[in-house]
């Protein structure tokens, strides 16, 4: 039955609690304790049930409480205090104001599929989503002038269950939006709707606003009564649904998310597309500059890519969206007439190669080819990436494919335990928490005595081993399990073992399994009397990976065999609330991907910060983040054909570096007591990992070389009428027409076939430009050392001086010095590219000549 109308009930707040709501609806208490404080203050026990949701705790906490937390002059002292710190960090300049200036408008538009902010908003499945929620916290930290855009799910990402059986059973439970942090935007007091045209229909999409420290968030949500009930169904789960649900998603989060910042008057420069989801972005902006501006597809697309930025997370084909021709056909039918393409036009901009007619449309190549700013998120998923989508670029070496790195950062202050933060409070000052990049701060790690960060360590292990014995209780009374077994579930773990903690989303490479490969090596490793070791597992499979959820159930199943019963646990349904337990309390944090599948990976940096070590493959960050006193390396980064063999190696080599190194280190104690040898390591990881691994760091280097210059390209872009977008894209139809003029003649040095240490080799070259001016190339000398098939190895270029003027027939020489600095085989070869004041890279038009 419908009701006759609708309503919102608000709690009922006294009035001197009325700001309450203030620190309930700005996310700044999901990384400032003192805020969760308060609201832990006014309920422990409610805190908890209601999942750390201060929106519902206030409207579920009894007046009676209210009215005694308002006479309580303790409770009222600091509830003030900790509102008007809100609202002097509101107020007060960060990095970005105080370098740049404060702005009053949104600089930055930061588009992701999902957000992980806190456990209460569960629209994240992952990885992805925490560092996009990072993200926003660290440019809160930094006042950038930035806003985030994603979808409001109704069901969000599933809830995980175990059968009796130990396989993965999915549940959606719906989020209430109206009892969660997020609120609607109003505009002259009616929600802020905007619409995207999908097959005979118009979808409208109403607009939420999640508060986040200084920058907002807006999630985009379809369904509302307006919409059929099909296209209500968009928006209800994260990652459901087959490819034409997926592709309704990215329409509504690119195209619609462009749309409703201009139905709010959001007006950003530069425009952020983590991952490919949102995309199409790049196609609306486009669309809406011609129409706005009456210039041609080129012109706007120039001034478009100039200033978008694309961060490329997937290294393998496979996890890159992608659309068959006639889904694209059936979706944007309308669309690619009001940019002035045809049908095959508009899908070769999203094609690796433009001839293949068979190849999808990819939204990781779209976003590529529409952005002038591109990168890995590791130094190794660069190289990986390079090669990956070096067919955008088919002339180009695979490592001058423009697609830089990023190494990614996490958000220390919402990571780091309570009671480790007040030790760095104590010891490093509050430098840490206002530049927690700041290499010098951590240093004063070393002041901190040894004790004081032992106990403080144990004391997060101890609450770790008491959450898990109460979570793994809750999950086997749901599954039916008997008396015996719940009552077992309270002597699981030792709060003086060392933990181990493996957490993750279950996908097969990152091999969840490969420290179960010699169950009885693991036994030996795990029940010895003197060292015992015990391991915690968390993690969901995506609802379509069997061979995932295969891995759970394998591992389940060990762990309820009796010699593994205390020392094994599978916790379910891994969140943020679950992941902070662990990364807070774990001794070792474990990861063994398979190299190079791991494009980053983030939980190892939350237990470094920590003071947890990692024992990893090197793959993802770990590459860089590794050395020998903050961690252990799972071998050295070798590959084989053979992954049977591959995994056995790299067990044993796991299994090695329990027995020998890890687990002697950690039992190894003083006469006091302390393991020094574990602690100074632990010193040693917080010290050289926190200050790098950080989401500050990150977003201030997103800022400088990508924000900062697309702003200033932008802005150049579009002044007087698009003047400089125009000229561009003229000067670029011009030079792909004159480029076949171009061509190397000839190449001359002065050795023969042996050149001398310290000495330098000249080289010339004859270039033939015809009608193409010099201004208008850069002619370089591209060198390097020879690898055993006689390739250029890791090449560099260097520009080449013109020498002279062309002559009558377009002619000219150019030359440099090669300087001979080390022994062996060494090569060269000279090449020509385009070269103008406007271009971001060289190298993105894809034109090249060769000798």
């Amino acid at each position: 039955m419908k009701p006759l109308r609708t309503f919102t009930i608000e709690p009922s707040l006294p009035d001197e609690l009325a700001d309450l709501s203030d620190l309930a609806y700005n996310l700044r208490w999901a990384w400032r304790g003192e805020i969760r404080q308060i609201f832990r203050r006014l309920d422990s026990k409610l805190w908890e049930e209601t999942g750390h949701n201060p929106v519902v705790l206030l409207g579920r906490i009894s007046q009676e409480r209210l009215i005694a937390a308002s006479r309580d002059a303790g409770f009222m002292t600091q509830f003030r205090r900790v509102h008007a710190e809100l609202q002097e960090y509101l107020s007060k300049s960060g990095w970005w104001c105080k370098e740049h200036g404060r702005s009053e408008k949104p600089h930055v538009a930061y588009f992701c599929a999902e957000f992980g902010l806190t456990e209460c908003i569960p629209i994240y499945s992952g990885g992805l989503g925490v560092l996009a929620g990072d993200h926003l916290k660290s440019a809160s930290e930094l006042c950038i002038p930035l806003v985030g855009v994603g979808l409001l799910y109704q069901q969000g990402f599933f809830r995980q269950r175990l059968n009796a059986d130990g396989w993965q059973l999915e549940s959606y439970p719906r989020n209430d939006f109206h009892n969660m942090p997020v609120r609607p935007v109003l505009k002259d007091g009616e929600p802020v709707m905007t619409e995207v045209e999908f097959p005979g229909r118009q979808v409208r999409v109403k607009v939420w606003v999640v508060n986040v420290g200084r920058v907002n968030l807006y999630l985009l949500d379809t369904n509302i009564p307006e919409n059929s009930s099909e296209d209500r169904q968009i928006t209800f789960q994260l990652y459901g649904g087959d490819q034409e649900l997926r592709i309704r998603q990215e329409l509504i989060l690119g195209i619609g998310g462009v749309r409703a910042l201009a139905a709010m008057g959001i007006e950003p420069e530069v425009f952020h597309t983590n991952e490919g989801h949102s995309a199409f972005l790049g196609l609306e902006r486009i669309r809406m500059l011609m129409a706005d501006r009456g210039v041609s597809f080129e012109t706007a697309r120039e001034a478009v890519s100039t200033s978008n930025v694309f961060t490329t997370h997937t290294p393998v084909p496979a996890g890159n969206d992608a659309f068959e021709p006639w889904l694209i056909e059936r979706y944007f039918c309308h669309y690619w007439d009001q940019l002035g393409l045809s049908f095959q036009q508009f899908l070769t901009l999203g094609r690796q190669d433009a001839d293949n007619g068979d190849e999808p449309m990819s939204l990781t190549v779209l976003a590529m080819r529409l952005s002038n700013n591109r990168n890995a998120v590791s130094e190794l998923h660069g190289q990986v990436s390079r090669k990956l989508w070096s067919g955008i670029w088919p002339d180009l070496p695979v490592d001058e494919v423009p697609i830089t790195h990023l190494t990614n950062g996490i958000h220390t202050r919402s990571w780091i335990s309570f009671g480790l933060a007040n030790l760095y409070d104590r010891y490093l000052g509050p430098s840490w928490q206002e530049r927690p990049a700041d290499q010098q701060v951590w240093e004063a790690v070393d002041q901190i005595p040894d004790a004081e960060m032992w106990r403080t360590h144990e004391r997060r292990r101890e609450r770790l081993v008491s959450f898990a014995r109460r979570r793994l209780r809750e999950q086997l009374d749901r599954s039916g399990a008997g008396a015996a077994a719940l009552a077992a579930a309270e002597e699981v773990l030792d709060p003086e073992t060392l933990t181990i903690g493996f957490a993750r989303r279950f996908a097969t490479y990152k091999r969840a399994n490969l420290i179960l490969r010699d169950i009885k090596r693991l036994e030996k490793l795990l029940t010895g009397t003197e060292m015992p070791v015990q391991i915690i597992f968390a993690g969901k499979a995506h609802p379509r990976d069997n061979p995932g959820k295969e891995i759970i159930r394998q591992i389940v199943h060990i762990c309820r065999r009796p010699e593994f019963r205390r020392n094994i646990v599978f916790l379910e349904d891994y969140d943020m609330n679950l992941a902070r337990y662990l990364v807070q309390g774990v001794d070792v944090w474990l990861n063994t991907p398979l190299r190079p599948m791991e494009a980053s990976g983030t939980s190892g940096m939350k237990a470094a910060a920590n003071g947890g070590l990692n024992v990893s493959v090197l793959d993802g960050w770990w590459s860089e983040g590794y050395s020998g006193d903050v961690g252990w390396a799972i071998g050295s980064g070798e590959r084989y054909q053979d992954l049977d063999y591959q995994n056995d190696v790299e067990s044993r080599t796991l299994y090695d570096l329990l027995e020998k190194e890890v687990v002697p280190m950690f039992y190894k104690r003083g006469s006091d007591g302390l393991p020094r040898g574990w602690i100074a390591m632990m010193k040693a990881t917080v010290k050289k990992l926190a200050p790098y691994f950080n989401s500050n760091r990150l977003v201030r280097e997103y800022s400088e070389k990508f924000y900062l210059p697309a702003i200033e390209r932008w802005n150049s872009m579009i002044g007087e009428n698009l003047s400089g977008a125009k000229s561009l894209s003229e000067w670029k139809h011009w030079l792909r027409e004159k480029f076949d003029q171009v061509r190397i003649e000839s190449v001359r040095d002065n050795v023969n076939g042996v050149a001398c240490v310290g000495k330098s080799v000249r080289v010339e070259a004859t270039v033939m430009l015809g009608e193409v001016h010099p201004e208008n190339v850069s002619v370089q000398l591209y060198h390097g050392r020879l690898d055993s098939d006689g390739g250029l190895q890791e090449g560099q270029a260097e520009e080449m001086a013109p020498q002279g003027q062309r002559d009558d027939a377009g002619r000219i020489n150019y030359t440099a010095e090669l300087s001979c600095d080390w022994t062996g085989l060494a090569g060269y070869t000279v090449r020509v590219l385009p070269q103008h004041q406007a271009l971001t890279d060289p190298r993105e038009m894809g034109l090249i000549r060769w000798a």
